[in-house]
């Protein structure tokens, strides 16, 4: 499989392993942005209506990428944080309704939920440490239970979820499934069909390699009905841009969660990226990661004093790997691996690394060579 190496210009040297915090643009991203900034240097806004096109194809390539049953289901919200806050300030809520989620989120899909104790909502959180994290998280849904919230990936250790099983426990106990997807979407295959999820999000700036800014968020055309509306404006209306209009309704679609004018730079970034992912291909993408992820995590356990976070069954991981040295801090860790343009992060028990589908052997290879470095010292 082609790795494009023409579309990643990085600096001599660095070893970028950050994908699951923010990712380098392709370079046609790049060129997109470049091309978007000329136009409204030279031309204005003169040419809206291929902006909209352009925006139109994001929607599309965001359909697919998610197998979306359409591009109504589809909005394009600011971050994942947006989109979790629309779900859990949209519904109606009961005192004594239960949303269970995890004990390994991600703050954004802990705070917004905690953030409904006024109202009387209790937050349960299922342990993951066990040898069966889906039975846990099933296990912990009472008859109180409204929804269950859970990173398709969980962003410390790489642990995946199998989501078909939980959309199915959801279905079965009527309980809603809402899935934060940002370590799984541009990384994994995602079918919000075959999962049954009533919600996903996830932001573009990860494993979609996209802009920071701009983000996706999926609801289900049965439930979008139920979510309250928070924020109001022209462009979520039912017959947008008829101005003269004095009666109004929100739109049918997602699009009713997007109040105003869109991120259009970031539309073009982002669809400019997605494209090279659907050049790939999502099967191949996930495998190339695979076998990048496979590389690390056997490289990382031949070193004498390294320990491993992530889950040993390869079945379980995504792209994440997370470790540490015995007798080193993580921070310290960190510094050094810094000091030798290796791009990670602190999180969790130990330093993760996040490769990509077109990340080098070359790079892997140094970069375990520094761990050694730093665990015999």
């Amino acid at each position: 499989m082609s790795t494009f190496p023409e579309e990643f210009e990085q600096a001599p040297g660095l070893r970028y392993l950050n994908h699951a915090a923010v990712a380098p643009w392709p370079k046609r991203a790049s060129e997109a942005v470049s091309r978007f900034a000329r136009e409204n240097v030279w031309l204005g806004a003169r040419d809206y209506p291929e902006w909209m096109l352009m925006e139109q194809r994001l929607r599309e390539r965001l359909q697919r990428l998610i197998n979306a049953p359409s591009t109504d289901d589809i909005a394009l919200v600011k971050n994942t944080s947006e989109a979790l806050s629309f779900v859990a300030f949209g519904l109606d809520w009961q005192s004594g309704d239960q949303i269970v989620i995890s004990n390994e989120e991600f703050p954004s899909n802990r705070i917004v939920w905690e953030a409904l104790a006024s109202q009387g909502v209790e937050v349960v959180q299922a342990d993951l440490k066990g040898d069966d994290p889906e039975a846990a998280l099933l296990a912990a849904c009472g008859p109180r239970t409204r929804l269950m919230s859970i990173s398709s990936v969980q962003f410390a250790s790489g642990l995946r979820m199998d989501l078909v099983r939980l959309g199915q426990g959801c279905r079965e106990r009527g309980v809603l499934f809402c899935v934060d997807a940002i370590q799984q979407i541009g990384a994994l295959p995602f079918d919000a069909q075959a999962c049954q999820c009533d919600f996903a999000m996830a932001d573009g700036h990860k494993w979609m390699l996209g802009p920071e800014g701009l983000g996706m968020f999926y609801c289900r055309a049965e439930v979008r009905p139920q979510l309250k509306l928070s924020e109001y404006g022209w462009h979520m209306l039912e017959h947008m841009g008829d101005y003269n209009r004095t009666t109004w309704e929100p739109a049918q679609s997602a699009r009713r969660f997007e109040c105003g004018s869109p991120n259009m730079l970031g539309a073009a970034a982002l669809e400019a990226s997605l494209s090279l992912l659907e050049e790939v291909g999502m099967e191949q993408v996930a495998a190339a990661i695979a076998e990048r992820v496979r590389w690390l995590h056997d490289g990382l356990g031949a070193i004498p004093g390294v320990r491993l976070h992530s889950p040993q069954d390869p079945a379980r991981r995504a792209g994440i790997v997370s470790f540490s040295i015995d007798g080193v801090d993580n921070a310290e860790v960190h510094r050094q691996l810094k000091e030798n343009q290796v791009v990670c992060i602190p999180r969790g028990m130990g330093v993760r690394f996040s490769p990509h589908f077109y990340t080098e052997r070359r790079v892997i290879d140094e970069t375990l060579a520094i761990v050694r470095e730093i665990a015999e010292r």
